[in-house]
């Protein structure tokens, strides 16, 4: 049987800290306003501690628990709550992304986050699928990850695994092949002007024909383009389109102006 040990890469021990790094102050006041501001579903990583420091009331990673109690099952929450097959998933993503960050300049550390989807049972016994984003924040003296954040939403895939690493403010990102064992380098997706825009126009809860004033197009021009969206992300809604362009570090957040003026 797997132990909690097996999460906890011997490449990133952290043993001890160096009180004056300038890290020691009171940053899970900024996580938990952020985890209201958003509701997101957040929780900290402590990897001296090897467990949770922090994690959000959102319903969505609690499965029937409430936080406190997920924060004091740390990493037996996985044991409890993944299925085997999804469990040694994770223990390859630990093992592999280690190995990923051991490469990286220790100064570039911070500006890379891993993502990947597995399986939650729930309190109700049903599997949903969810993605995790795992940023880290802060690090040893010898940039090994001390602490790091976890957001969790539902995936937008349909299988688990999705493995990718992302650097902020680059097109390009690693994707990890499970049958070949490798890191492989690849592109975000390009959307097109009038994709993105409708895309964020329906994030702000405009409807086809509210977002067809907006662009100054016909309703049937929203359709099409929307239609063309889902197939380039290969979903089937508008929902799962705005989850895909988040767990994909897509730039969709922008303002977008009328046609009109």
């Amino acid at each position: 049987m797997k132990e909690i040990s097996a999460f906890f890469n011997g490449a990133n021990t952290i043993s001890d800290i160096d009180q004056e790094n300038g890290q020691q102050f009171n940053y899970l006041d900024c996580v938990k306003a952020f985890a209201v501001a958003t509701y997101s579903s957040i929780y900290v990583i402590d990897y001296m501690k090897q467990g949770f420091e922090y994690v959000s009331d959102n319903p969505l990673f609690l499965c029937g628990n409430t936080a406190t109690q997920v924060q004091e099952m740390g990493y037996n929450y996985y044991f409890k709550y993944v299925p085997e097959k999804d469990l040694e998933l994770l223990l390859k993503i630990n093992t592999v992304g280690f190995e990923f960050y051991e490469k990286i300049p220790l100064e570039d550390r911070g500006n890379y986050s891993i993502s990947y989807d597995f399986h939650l049972r729930n309190q109700e016994g049903k599997l949903i699928l969810i993605n995790q984003k795992l940023t880290p924040i802060f690090f040893n003296n010898e940039g090994k990850i001390w602490k790091a954040l976890c957001v969790v939403s539902l995936s937008s895939e349909r299988a688990e695994g999705n493995i990718r690493i992302h650097k902020s403010g680059e097109n390009e990102f690693y994707t990890y092949d499970l049958q070949e064992n490798i890191w492989r380098p690849d592109q975000k997706m390009k959307l097109s002007v009038r994709e993105t825009e409708i895309l964020q126009l329906s994030v702000r809860g405009h409807t086809i024909n509210e977002i067809s004033e907006i662009l100054f197009v016909s309703p049937d021009t929203v359709k099409f383009h929307r239609r063309k969206l889902f197939e380039k992300m290969g979903v089937n809604s508008m929902t799962e389109a705005t989850s895909y362009a988040v767990n994909n570090n897509l730039n969709i957040f922008w303002q977008v102006k009328s046609k009109k003026s």
